[in-house]
């Protein structure tokens, strides 16, 4: 059952990335180009985002806990320190310049154009490299019951 609902959900998840046109690079960097070819609608996209997320939180937050596991898994810390700010900036300065995020690129992948290869293998290899080279881990998640 789980595998069945996490399919559905990722299956209706790329759908709407397809349908919102975020998987279009060219459109999500037109959204970002505000003082030149600015196409403002990825804000509707991302009002409906906030909406429905907020919406999703109050609804399963009434649960009690979650339906596949025992407690929600949610972040402790509440800091905004340099480290959250320089991956915060270079995400969105790559978003920028690509018009890609991972979830929009591997949605693209089927559409065949050569530069989502190409973005894609990077993030690939980006992950083994984070998981290869010793970087120092935080472990800011903890188990609470609502």
């Amino acid at each position: 059952m789980q595998v069945a609902l996490t399919f559905f959900a990722s299956l209706l998840f790329g759908l709407g990335l397809v349908i919102s046109g975020l998987a279009n690079p060219t459109k999500v960097q037109n959204f970002l180009d505000i003082a030149g070819a600015w196409d403002p609608s990825l804000v509707f996209t991302m009002a409906a985002a906030i909406l429905v997320t907020g919406l999703g939180y109050v609804l399963v937050f009434k649960r009690g806990r979650p339906v596949f596991a025992e407690t929600f898994q949610l972040p402790t810390t509440t800091r905004i320190d340099l480290k959250l700010v320089s991956g915060a900036a270079v995400f969105g300065i790559g978003w920028g310049l690509v018009g890609y995020c991972p979830g929009p690129a591997l949605v693209a992948l089927p559409l065949g154009n050569h530069g989502t290869y190409v973005f894609v293998g990077a993030m690939l290899v980006g992950m083994l490299a984070a998981r290869i080279l010793p970087l120092p881990r935080r472990q800011n998640m903890k188990p609470i019951n609502q």
